[in-house]
């Protein structure tokens, strides 16, 4: 299998850096090849230097692929967010850069494919003229898209189609979520042709065009500079980034014996399951005049040919049974909605230390799908107008998360409804003003960090919480 993957990446046409990066080769014991895709976020320096650190930290876990492929690729994943993490923590330039990736590995001996994502890269198989999309995107426009509820060309030209709702480098605790790095496998078939690529190919380039592309003549390296200029053609509005991989066994072939002395050879068929199933024509017949025995001899020949095509219709049919299906089997995606998403992203990307919540600009009650995440050292939440956190019926996590490294936060304003756990912290960071909680279990879990092997003395006082004496009525 030579010349079987390609990789590609192009600064685009409107852009001064490229944040993307991209891994094309094969792992160190040759049998698996990685096919990766990563498209760095968070401005000039910081989008770059995420996806540099996740890049490397792929390729140093990956070098010697063994045992169970999908958890392996998971712990990488985990792993890169962490370093990634940890660097913005000692670089205040470097506080908002994030990435998201798609990773695929190719297992090149047992024609299997297995993928991890997280964001709004993407990965599509193309099998027999058909181009299916695997991945999910990140992103509430993504999941519109997906779902059904609008077409590519709307959710391509969306105002919000780059706001994603998952990414490396914003929390450390992905570990603590199953449904955070999204998974698969599926069957990697003679002639299967994979595309791992970033969005600033699919936010320009249809499906259709890319499908044209991908099944046209040339190598990969053909097909995938195709896809760059393709795109850069469109006006290149971002970094673009291209990984292909083939698999270019040849199909294998059977052959089977009907009644008479010729030999049929059937060959193997990859099926569409979106398509119909192509019946062989019937026998055909022809007109009997008058009574002879030259009338005899068609009939017995016609009777004949109807029982070949029976047997050899019959026997296409068990074929067909017997072939492998596309079989994707993937991890449930948690969907955040708009105003949670809006909100995460206001709290991280917030210059100051205050943060002014208006029911004006968001809608009541903020249904939260997901943990909200605090990784300031300091910062004071303040409501106008009765603001009331809500959890999601399917949701049993924390509404709020500090981190480990947050020293004084304070929510003031606001009400929690129906969390297993309202409030998570750590240590005594968290300042409670005018808090109302409703219908929930927990309302403030904390967690304490001693050093190991020291001696610990003191006590947990009860006081520290107290009911207000003015009652608060949340709207």
């Amino acid at each position: 299998m030579a010349n079987n993957f390609f990789g590609i990446t192009d600064i685009g046409r409107q852009r001064d850096n490229n944040e993307d990066a991209f891994i094309a080769q094969k792992a160190g014991d040759g049998n698996f090849i990685i096919a990766c895709v990563i498209d760095g976020v968070g401005g000039y320096a910081g989008g770059e230097v995420a996806a540099d650190i996740t890049r490397g930290c792929i390729l140093e876990q990956l070098s010697y692929i063994a045992g169970d492929v999908v958890p392996l690729m998971v712990n990488t994943i985990v792993m890169a967010n962490q370093r990634i993490y940890d660097k913005k923590l000692g670089n205040k330039q470097l506080e908002n850069m994030a990435c998201v990736l798609t990773l695929a590995i190719i297992d090149i001996q047992n024609n299997q494919f297995y993928y991890a994502h997280v964001g709004d890269t993407r990965l599509y198989l193309l099998r027999d003229n058909s181009l299916i999309k695997i991945s999910k995107d990140h992103s509430f426009v993504g999941f519109l898209e997906d779902s059904g509820r609008l077409s590519e060309e709307a959710a391509m030209d969306h105002p919000k189609r780059n706001e994603i709702s998952k990414a490396l480098g914003f929390n450390p605790q992905i570990a603590k979520d199953p449904d955070f790095v999204e998974t698969g496998h599926s069957p990697f078939l003679p002639g299967d042709i994979l595309l791992v690529c970033s969005d600033g190919l699919t936010d320009l380039v249809d499906k259709s065009l890319i499908k044209a592309i991908l099944t046209g003549s040339g190598s990969l390296q053909d097909k995938g500079e195709k896809l760059i200029d393709a795109a850069n053609s469109k006006g290149g509005k971002d970094n673009v980034t291209v990984v292909l991989a083939q698999n270019d066994k040849a199909p294998r072939q059977h052959s089977a014996t009907r009644p008479a002395a010729a030999t049929a050879k059937v060959v193997e068929e990859i099926i569409d399951p979106l398509a119909q199933p192509k019946l062989p024509d019937g026998p055909s017949t022809v007109p009997v005049k008058q009574k002879s025995n030259r009338g005899t001899m068609v009939i017995l020949f016609i009777l004949l040919g109807a029982a070949i095509a029976g047997f050899l219709w019959q026997f296409w049919l068990n074929y067909q049974l017997k072939q492998p299906e596309v079989k994707v089997t993937a991890v449930p995606v948690k969907v955040k909605n708009a105003e949670e998403i809006k909100l995460q992203d206001t709290i991280n990307r917030l210059k100051g230390n205050v943060l002014i919540i208006s029911d004006t600009d968001f809608k009541q009650p903020i249904v939260l799908s997901d943990t909200l995440h605090i990784q300031k050292d300091s910062l004071y939440i303040k409501a106008k107008g009765g603001i009331i956190f809500k959890a999601d019926s399917a949701y049993s996590g924390p509404g709020i998360s500090l981190a480990g490294s947050s020293k004084y936060i304070v929510l003031d304003s606001v009400a929690f409804e129906g969390f297993h756990v309202a409030i998570a912290t750590q240590n005594d960071a968290l300042v409670l003003k005018h808090v109302i909680f409703n219908g929930c279990a927990v309302p403030v879990q904390t967690s304490y960090a001693f050093p190991p092997n020291k001696y610990i003395s003191g006590r947990l006082f009860g006081g520290m919480f107290k009911i207000d004496t003015l009652i608060k009525t949340a709207k």
